[in-house]
């Protein structure tokens, strides 16, 4: 345990802390958001592809029943007529990649029900931001067909406005619209948000249709197994470097063993012994000497 020691460092900590907060957020939050919209798209897609398939039922059938909840994109018809001077321009739509405008207009079935209609997309005048003159919807009763569409919502910071002789917002809301007309509008149940009528090509009063969302999965469920895989990978990548760091310190401890001097052994002390030495052969006359005595002068 000890070798691990060096993760108590700061430095350690809040890498670690880091690559968690990191995985905990591609786990929880990025991926489920990815995957939401995968989930989101395909259900869209299948609603527009069942809807093209089925035949158009009486709007009045989809208001009665407020318990089916999938009713976005469902064809239907209805039966009424224009209120006159209820045209509202929704802002910043395009029309073959120029400026355009939403036209929308009230339709008051004959049961008394009024509902907001999409009558189309109209450019703006030779490629401006500028309207152009709005023909009036058609009088008398009509039958039109559409889709259902879902309400876009609003932004608090986008306020309608009135502009070039024209009531403006900047978005398709069944609520917001009632309030500019001034008219209560029937919400048509989506499930979430009111919904309106979006009429199709070639009906009384329409402009060019907003064109269908095209029908496949988008690149979410990639981005999606993206987070995922990442969530994956953070926790390895930091167990790597753990690893590798533990690594360099075993190497580094075993150089500086090499590199360290080597001391001698110590020996006892020795006395230093005597050398033993032969005394030199007496010579003749020292003999002599011994034996007869010195001669003295």
């Amino acid at each position: 345990m000890r070798r691990l020691t060096f993760l108590l460092r700061p430095s350690w900590l809040i890498l670690a802390a880091l690559v968690a907060a990191f995985a905990y957020l591609c786990f929880t939050v990025l991926a489920p958001w990815q995957l939401g919209k995968n989930t989101d798209t395909e259900h869209r897609n299948q609603l527009i592809a069942d809807s093209v398939r089925a035949d158009p039922v009486d709007v009045t059938t989809v208001l009665d029943d407020a318990g089916d909840e999938h009713t976005e994109w469902r064809r239907v018809t209805a039966t009424g007529s224009y209120l006159p001077d209820s045209t509202v321009l929704v802002r910043l739509r395009h029309l073959d990649g120029a400026p355009g405008y939403a036209v929308l207009a009230a339709f008051r079935l004959t049961d008394g029900r009024t509902l907001l209609v999409d009558r189309g997309l109209v450019a703006g005048v030779d490629g401006s931001t500028r309207p152009p003159q709005i023909p009036e919807a058609p009088e008398g009763t009509q039958r039109v067909e559409g889709r259902i569409r879902m309400s876009e919502g609003v932004s608090a910071d986008k306020t309608p406005l009135t502009q070039d002789g024209y009531r403006q917002v900047y978005s398709i809301d069944t609520a917001q619209e009632s309030e500019v007309l001034g008219q209560p509008l029937t919400p048509i149940p989506t499930g979430e948000r009111a919904g309106y009528l979006q009429l199709s090509e070639n009906q009384p009063g329409a402009f060019t249709p907003t064109p269908l969302p095209q029908l496949d999965a988008g690149p979410y469920l990639s981005y999606g197994l993206q987070w995922l895989a990442f969530g994956i990978m953070a926790p390895l990548g930091l167990g790597y470097f753990v690893y590798a760091e533990m690594r360099e310190r075993r190497r580094e401890k075993a150089a500086a063993t090499q590199q360290a001097p080597t001391e001698p052994t110590p020996t006892e002390p020795t006395a230093t012994e005597p050398v033993a030495t032969t005394p030199a052969p007496p010579t003749t006359e020292a003999r002599l000497a011994d034996r007869y005595g010195r001669n003295r002068t």
